[in-house]
C-alpha cells in the first residue's frame, strides 16, 4: 500500500457544482487514476470569495497596466483584489501540496492561455488571477491544467515532477546534507538529462563545485534549476542518448543476439515505431540478471508506478 500524493486541484474537477451554472466538471482520468496515487484536496476561489452558485461569469480585463477581473454582464463586479487575497491566505494549505490541477481557461484558475480582453478584443495570453498569485508564490510547484493532461507527454511530464518534487521533500524533512543531496542528484540525473543535457551537466557541476557554500541557500538555488529543468517536456532524442548511455554499462555481459535486441530496440523507439517502456523494459529485464548498484538507484527507468501506463504512450 502506497501513501497517497496530497495534489491540490479546481472543484469542479472531482464533481463538485460549483460552477457559475451550477455544474461540474469532472475528469474521469484524474478521478480514476490517478487518484489511485493523488489526494485530491479541492478548492474553489470563486466560491471562497463569496460569488456563489449560480452566479455572474467573470472575465479577466485589461485596464491600463492592470488585469481586472470584472462581471460579463456587470462590470460593477470586481474581485480582483479578492482572487489575488484569497490565494495568499491558503499559502499555509498550499505548501502541504506536491502538485496543483486547475481548470483550463478559468479567469480565476487557469494556469496559462486564459483570455483577457482588451478594447473588447480576447487575447489567450494570461493567467487566472488565484492560480497565478500561488504560482507566484510557490514557483517550484507542480502546476498543470486538465484539458492539458489529455496530452501524453504532457500528463506524464506533470506526474513525473510530483513523485520527485514529494521525493525531495522526504529528502529535506530527512535532515538535508550534502550527501543526501549528491545522492538525490545522482539517482534524478538520467531524468535530468532525458529533459535538457545542457541545463542538467551545468547544474551537475555546479553541484560538485558548491561545497564551500551555505547548505540551505545552494539547495533552494538547486531545486529551482533542477524543476525548471524537468518543466522541459523530455525530447525523443534524449531519452535515446540516456538509453544508450544506459546500454552501456552491459557492453560486457551481453551477448551478439541481445545486444542487437537492445540496439533495435532502441532505433525504433528513436523511429517512432516503439513507446519508451519497450527499450526500457528490455533493459530492465538485463539489468535483473546483471545488477548495477547505479542503475538500481537511478529513477530513470521507473520514474513512478508502471501502473499509471505513462511510458506506454511515449
Amino acid at each position: 500500500m502506497h501513501d497517497l500524493i496530497p495534489v491540490g486541484i479546481s472543484s469542479c474537477l472531482i464533481g463538485e457544482r460549483v460552477r457559475f451554472d451550477g455544474g461540474h466538471k469532472q475528469n474521469r482520468y484524474i478521478m480514476d487514476t490517478l487518484g489511485k496515487y493523488f489526494e485530491f484536496r479541492a478548492f474553489c476561489p470563486e466560491m471562497a470569495i463569496g460569488l456563489g452558485v449560480p452566479r455572474q461569469t467573470i472575465r479577466l480585463v485589461k485596464e491600463d497596466d492592470r488585469v481586472e477581473a470584472v462581471g460579463v454582464k456587470n462590470e460593477a463586479l470586481r474581485v480582483t483584489n479578492e482572487l489575488i487575497a484569497i490565494a495568499h491566505e491558503q499559502k499555509s494549505w498550499h505548501q502541504d501540496f506536491f502538485g496543483y490541477i486547475v481548470k483550463k481557461g478559468s479567469p480565476s484558475c487557469g494556469m496559462e492561455r486564459v483570455k483577457i480582453y482588451s478594447n473588447g478584443i480576447p487575447l489567450q495570453n494570461g493567467a487566472g488571477l488565484y492560480t497565478q498569485t500561488m504560482m507566484e508564490n510557490f514557483p517550484n510547484l507542480p502546476v498543470e491544467e486538465e484539458g492539458r493532461l489529455g496530452d501524453p507527454v504532457l500528463r506524464e511530464n506533470f506526474v513525473h515532477r510530483v513523485f520527485i518534487y514529494r521525493r525531495w521533500h522526504e529528502v529535506c524533512e530527512a535532515d538535508l546534507s550534502w550527501q543526501t543531496l549528491m545522492d538525490f542528484h545522482g539517482r534524478h540525473k538520467l531524468i535530468l538529462f532525458s529533459h535538457d543535457q545542457t541545463l542538467a551537466r551545468q547544474l551537475g557541476k555546479d553541484l560538485s563545485e558548491a561545497h564551500q557554500q551555505p547548505l540551505s541557500q545552494f539547495a533552494e538555488a538547486y531545486i529551482s534549476r533542477f524543476m525548471a529543468i524537468l518543466k522541459k517536456t523530455a525530447k525523443r532524442s534524449n531519452h535515446v542518448n540516456v538509453l544508450e548511455h544506459i546500454r552501456g554499462y552491459l557492453k560486457q555481459e551481453l551477448d551478439k543476439d541481445d545486444k542487437k535486441e537492445l540496439s533495435d530496440s532502441i532505433e525504433n523507439y528513436r523511429l517512432g515505431r516503439l513507446p519508451l517502456i519497450v527499450p526500457i523494459t528490455l533493459l530492465r529485464h538485463h539489468f535483473r540478471k546483471y545488477p548495477n548498484e547505479y542503475i538500481e538507484r537511478s529513477y530513470y527507468m521507473q520514474p513512478h508506478p508502471d501502473e499509471l501506463m505513462l511510458l506506454n504512450s511515449l
